[in-house]
């Protein structure tokens, strides 16, 4: 199979996922080349959506597809209330008052009017830019690519969201139990991590000490980490439960990285009372408590850790989950969104129910005394991620949708 464009971003991933599957992309790229597609989302840094964004359309414009990526305006307020949104479509009620909707709308009204989208295909990433379709004349396919866990939403919510999802031509959710009852066609596609970011890439042991002995993360005794935004449903709280029955059987420590995003306001006030009940523990001078947006250090600590723990009380996937797998690290994590997706039970990691705190534990300690056990579900994990979610994979799936709207369905018409 024969190429006219070449991608010198592509081809560094050829070792890792063969030949014929960058050729395969390339020509796909190749048939899209002239179209013009945008991504639309709320932050360019922090979070999955942004990290996942950053790769894959830088990759994918030096495959030859035209991708843009806008970044939603937003004051401190609209973010505050996007967030409500967010907490209310993974379960916790809201009151959905008319100034929280006017804020929202005409927020995304404001951001129109400087906005132009002139492209042959328009992608928006989650609620917050969901009511831009209004203020345009649809002349071209649009995408709404919902990141959330979506299983239970408040209805009241998700009444009034709708009206603006069905005004789509396709809704694309990570898991298929969080398509709900919509009109609009859905597709499901998988986050994926790229092997060669800052995050995810191969470090020296020499570099794994410096960055840890930076922070103060002790190199002496075993490492438990979750690595998560500061934020009530990752649960750390219940993260701080498990370390503390935990340590009274093993001596380690354990780490609490998160770092900060432009468009979650709750985080600096999570972190701060995640700090305090660190304070009260018994064991607190074995937690650090770390708020830092630094890839190299969460690639430090997913790598230095014996065991990383995910305890989401609600997930839309987690791809922090899959981060660790790639770094042969076992996880330990709840049985929510689209975690089992990534961690299968007794292979690479295991699942538990967000409350069974004594179940978290006893795992963990379990793996802490086991290093071959620690070693064979790592080296699982690896191979689990190496199939299933990497970033090529994730730009083979779009590429499929992008056919679907601006190749297939034209030749149709």
């Amino acid at each position: 199979m024969k190429t006219a464009h070449k991608s010198p971003l592509l081809n560094r991933y050829k070792k890792i996922c063969g030949n014929k599957t960058i050729e395969l992309l390339l020509s796909k790229a190749k048939a899209l080349s002239k179209k013009h597609i945008v991504f639309i989302s709320s932050t360019y840094e922090g979070g999955g959506v942004a990290e996942i964004l950053n790769s894959f359309i830088r990759i994918l414009n030096d495959m030859g597809v035209n991708i843009g990526w806008r970044i939603l305006h937003g004051t401190h307020d609209f973010f505050v209330v996007t967030k409500k949104f967010h907490n209310s479509l993974q379960g916790e009620k809201i009151n959905l008052s008319d100034r929280k909707k006017k804020l929202y709308y005409e927020t995304n009204k404001h951001f129109a009017t400087f906005t132009h989208l002139k492209h042959d295909l328009v992608v928006v990433h989650d609620p917050q830019p969901l009511p831009l379709i209004n203020f345009y004349k649809k002349t071209q396919p649009w995408v709404f690519r919902c990141h959330i866990d979506l299983s239970n939403p408040a209805p009241n919510l998700w009444a009034y969201l709708k009206k603006y999802i069905e005004k789509y031509d396709n809704v694309v959710v990570s898991k298929s139990e969080y398509y709900k009852n919509l009109k609009t066609p859905c597709s499901i596609i998988h986050p994926a991590i790229d092997p060669l970011s800052t995050k995810n890439h191969h470090l020296s042991d020499q570099t794994i000490k410096k960055y840890l002995r930076k922070y103060d993360i002790p190199i002496n005794k075993p490492i438990i980490s979750q690595v998560s935004r500061f934020d009530k449903w990752k649960d750390q709280p219940g993260v701080i439960k498990i370390f503390e029955k935990v340590r009274k059987k093993i001596n380690c420590s354990l780490v609490l990285l998160g770092s900060p995003a432009t468009d979650d306001p709750e985080g600096e006030m999570m972190y701060k009372k995640i700090f305090k009940k660190v304070e009260k523990s018994k064991y607190k001078s074995d937690i650090k408590i770390i708020l830092v947006n630094s890839d190299i250090l969460v690639n430090c600590v997913q790598r230095a850790s014996s065991v990383i723990i995910q305890k989401s009380l609600r997930e839309g996937f987690g791809l922090v989950v899959t981060e660790a797998l790639y770094k042969g690290t076992p996880v330990v994590a709840s049985k929510v969104g689209g975690i089992p997706l990534q961690v299968i039970d007794g292979f690479n990691g295991f699942l538990l129910e967000p409350n069974d705190v004594a179940g978290f534990a006893n795992k963990i300690i379990m793996l802490l005394k086991d290093e071959k056990l620690r070693l064979e579900l790592g080296q699982n994990g690896i191979e689990h991620v190496k199939n299933n979610f990497l970033i090529t994979r994730l730009i083979l799936d779009w590429l499929n949708l992008f056919e679907k709207y601006l190749l297939h369905e034209k030749k149709a018409k």
